[in-house]
């Protein structure tokens, strides 16, 4: 018969190291740790449209081939870093707002047209509207 005592002993080699320091769960990995809870201000609706106008501006300018095409684009970054900081997932949810925005001109015209002209000036003046209603009622 094996004594006991040699069972163990050999239990705790084959254990290895963590198991004789009283540990018995490894550490968490980074792909185990939850994402931070998403982060959610009383304004994002209108910040979302606001976006999405953002994307129509910007395809239809530089389709018409405006003096500003890119500042539109550049815009939309300076919101983005000035509205989600570390919060990944309303930088997401901004984003796609703008790229849906760009996408549903981006189907209907292929060319700088009167109406696309007209759409341009009318996203302009909403834009305009939401930006000074953000700023008028959340805004410091």
């Amino acid at each position: 018969m094996i004594p006991v005592r040699r069972v163990f002993l050999s239990l705790l080699v084959l254990a290895g190291p963590t198991m004789a320091q009283g540990k018995s769960t490894p550490p968490p990995r980074e792909e185990e740790i939850a994402p931070p809870p998403a982060v959610t201000v009383p304004y994002d609706d209108k910040l979302a449209r606001l976006a999405e106008v953002l994307g129509s501006v910007h395809y239809l300018r530089t389709l018409c081939k405006a003096a500003d095409g890119d500042g539109w684009r550049n815009g939309m970054q300076q919101l983005l870093d000035s509205e989600t900081g570390n919060e990944p997932q309303r930088k997401e949810k901004l984003t796609a707002a703008f790229n849906r925005g760009y996408r549903a001109f981006a189907s209907v015209y292929t060319d700088c047209t009167a109406a696309a002209i007209v759409a341009e000036e009318r996203y302009r003046n909403e834009g305009a509207t939401l930006a000074t209603e953000i700023t008028s009622r959340f805004g410091n």
